[in-house]
C-alpha cells in the first residue's frame, strides 16, 4: 500500500430539520391549537484518531464527506430525529488544517481523540412555540439551520519515540528489523525504503518504545531533493534520533562528510530538528575495513564534538542490546515529545 501523508477533503455537516406547522384536530377538543414539533439537529462531522489507521491512503479515493440531515418535526409536538454524526477515522499524528486559511484546527497526538470539525445545523422550531394570547393559530414554523462546510488539509506526521535517520543504504531497515518485530523490504541499493516503517521495541528491562526508520535523506533534502521534505516532516514528531552511518562507506580523507550532510539538512529544514538528542551509531562493522573507518570517524569527531558513538552490525545483531539500553536511558531523560 502506498504511503500517503497528505490529503485534501471536504466535510459538510447535516442540515437541521424544519419545524412543523400542525394543529390539534381531535374530537371533543375544540380549538385544539398549534402542536407542530421541532426539527431534529443535523449530524456533526467528527474526526477520530485510531491506531487502526496508519496512513491517509483511503482519502485518495474519497474526499467528500457529508453527514445526514435532521428529520422534520411532526404533529403532536413530535420532534424530528437528530441526524447521526459522521465519524471519520484518521491515524494518530495527523494535523488538521483549514485548507484555505491554513489555520491549525487540531493536532491528533494520540489514539482515541475526537474533534467535531463542523457542527450540524440546529432544527427549526415548530409552530407550537409561536403561539401567544394574541396569535393563537400561527401558520408558520422555523426552517432548519443549514449545515457547515469546510475544506480541510490533513497532514500526517509519524509519532515515534525514536527516529532512525541517515543516508540511503545506511542500514536503517535492517536495524529496525533487528530491534523490533517489523519486517521491512531490505536490499543493497539506495532508496529501498520509500515509506517510513514503524516498529515496537520490546525489552525485559524497560518500557516498550516505538521506533521509525525514516527513508534516506540526501544533500538538498530540505529543498525537496529526493522525497526530502516529505521525510523530514516525520522527524519532527520523534523524541530522539539514531543517526545511523555506514562504517564501510566512510572515506578516510573526509570521514564526517555523510554525518555533516544529514545534520545540515536537519538544520536547514528546522533548527529544532538539529537540536534533538542524537545517538551516533556506526553500522556494518561486519564488513572489511569498517573497524578502521570507525576509529578514523571517532578521531575526527573528537576534534569537534564530544559525542558517544555506538558500533554495531545490524545484520549480525552485534551491539544491539547495548544500543537498546542506551536508547531506553536517553528516553528516560527526555520524557516530553
Amino acid at each position: 500500500m502506498k504511503f500517503i501523508d497528505e490529503a485534501i477533503i471536504t466535510v459538510q455537516s447535516g442540515d437541521g430539520g424544519n419545524g412543523c406547522v400542525s394543529f390539534r384536530r381531535e374530537k371533543f377538543v375544540p380549538r385544539g391549537g398549534p402542536d407542530g414539533g421541532d426539527g431534529g439537529k443535523g449530524g456533526d462531522v467528527i474526526l477520530r484518531s485510531t491506531s487502526r489507521r496508519r496512513t491517509l491512503y483511503p482519502f485518495q479515493f474519497k474526499s467528500q464527506f457529508k453527514a445526514k440531515k435532521g428529520a422534520h418535526g411532526q404533529g403532536k409536538q413530535k420532534t424530528g430525529r437528530n441526524g447521526p454524526d459522521l465519524i471519520i477515522e484518521i491515524p494518530p499524528g495527523t494535523l488538521v488544517k483549514d485548507a484555505v486559511s491554513h489555520q491549525l484546527l487540531k493536532d491528533f497526538s494520540k489514539s482515541g481523540e475526537e474533534f467535531a470539525v463542523v457542527k450540524g445545523g440546529r432544527g427549526g422550531k415548530g409552530n407550537y412555540h409561536f403561539r401567544s394570547a394574541t396569535h393563537r393559530t400561527p401558520r408558520f414554523a422555523q426552517p432548519g439551520e443549514a449545515g457547515q462546510s469546510l475544506r480541510l488539509k490533513l497532514e500526517l506526521k509519524l509519532l515515534a519515540d525514536v527516529g532512525i535517520i541517515g543516508l540511503p543504504n545506511a542500514g536503517k531497515s535492517t536495524l529496525i528489523s533487528a530491534i523490533s518485530s517489523v519486517t521491512p523490504k531490505i536490499a543493497s541499493y539506495p532508496f529501498t525504503t520509500l515509506t517510513p516503517n514503524l516498529g515496537v521495541v520490546q525489552t525485559d528491562w524497560g518500557e516498550p518504545f516505538v521506533v521509525a526508520d525514516i527513508p534516506g535523506l540526501i544533500d538538498g533534502a530540505h529543498q525537496g531533493a529526493g522525497l526530502g521534505i516529505q521525510f523530514l516532516r516525520h522527524i519532527e514528531r520523534t523524541r530522539i534520533l539514531v543517526h545511523l552511518i555506514d562504517a564501510s562507506s566512510i572515506h578516510p580523507d573526509n570521514p564526517l562528510d555523510g554525518y555533516e550532510t544529514i545534520n545540515k539538512e536537519l538544520f536547514h529544514y528546522h533548527q529544532r530538528l538539529a537540536e534533538k538528542p542524537q545517538v551516533l551509531v556506526l553500522n556494518k562493522l561486519d564488513l572489511p575495513g569498517s573497524d578502521e573507518n570507525a576509529e578514523i570517524f571517532k578521531s575526527a569527531l573528537d576534534d569537534k564534538e564530544d559525542k558517544k558513538v555506538i558500533q554495531i552490525s545490524a545484520i549480525k545483531k552485534t551491539g544491539i542490546n547495548k544500543l537498546i539500553s542506551d536508547l531506553l536511558e536517553l528516553l528516560e531523560q527526555h520524557h516530553e515529545k
